[in-house]
């Protein structure tokens, strides 16, 4: 009756009638870009799509890859990165390595980088960071299974040259870091012998046989190092400990984990463990 005299449709008396604001729809894009803006914060920067999405959907909130990456255009978010610049292995002529064999191949040939217990396998790497005091090597050893640094130690050269192949090798993991050289050196395979290491080695100068060491570093670099200008050796070792402890192993989605982080991944096998035990 009151539409005839008011001479108004009924769908304009009902869109009258309902309370103003936005839509249901439109509430779930404010929050979703609220909840990507601010993980992408927290992250610095460093995570994208993918990894986004991960860690909401860690958090409890369902949404799609898709739909971060619309949002992240939408507010023209995008992950820090930047081609790393790489280098080969060089090998101490010296050296003696024709009975070290390469472990990480299968019964085909091809390369298994996959353990199924951590601390098992691991893999283990060097690389030089630049400071306004020089180079700083860096060597780390990861845990195959769970993608986990489980020990870096940053150290200065001491008085050799920069492109001489000796450095620092951290196994934290077996006992407190060890000063070493290079990991073809006779003092290295000495150390693996007495703590009952079994010593792998590819080809020098085959990329691929060390690929999950190259490719932390290229996280590393692109993700952190290459965004930052390091006066002094020690700024840039509290900042490369910083980014391994607080962003890789703990909060970065590692598909070595099954896409958790290292930490949970690490913890998810421990808990599997205790259970195992209780039975």
């Amino acid at each position: 009756m009151m539409c005839r005299v008011l001479k108004v449709s009924r769908a304009s008396f009902y869109r009258w009638r309902m309370p103003s604001g936005p839509s249901p729809r439109a509430r779930r894009h404010a929050m979703l870009v609220e909840a990507i803006t601010t993980k992408y914060d927290e992250c610095a920067g460093r995570a994208g799509r993918d990894q986004l999405t991960r860690m909401l959907r860690a958090d409890g909130i369902a949404v799609s890859e898709s739909t971060v990456g619309a949002i992240m255009r939408e507010t023209r978010l995008r992950a820090v990165r930047v081609r790393a610049w790489k280098t080969t292995t060089v090998q101490d002529p010296q050296a003696r390595t024709a009975h070290i064999v390469n472990h990480m191949l299968d019964a085909d040939g091809n390369r298994d980088f996959s353990a199924s217990v951590p601390g098992t396998r691991l893999c283990g790497d060097i690389t030089y960071l630049k400071t306004g005091e020089g180079w700083l090597y860096l060597a780390t050893v990861i845990d195959l299974c769970t993608g986990m640094i489980i020990g870096f130690l940053p150290v200065s050269p001491f008085s050799h040259p920069a492109d001489r192949p000796i450095v620092v090798l951290s196994l934290k993991v077996l006992q407190p870091p060890i000063e070493s050289a290079q990991y073809t050196s006779v003092q290295f395979q000495q150390w693996c012998a007495a703590n009952n290491v079994t010593q792998s080695m590819g080809a020098v100068g085959v990329c691929w046989d060390n690929s999950v060491a190259e490719n932390f570093f290229s996280h590393l670099k692109t993700e952190f190092y290459h965004h930052h200008s390091f006066a002094t050796r020690l700024a840039a070792r509290t900042a490369v400990m910083d980014y391994i402890e607080s962003w890789y192993n703990r909060a970065r989605p590692n598909a070595r984990a099954g896409h958790l982080t290292p930490v949970q991944a690490l913890g998810e096998h421990r808990d599997s463990d205790t259970a195992d035990l209780a039975a």
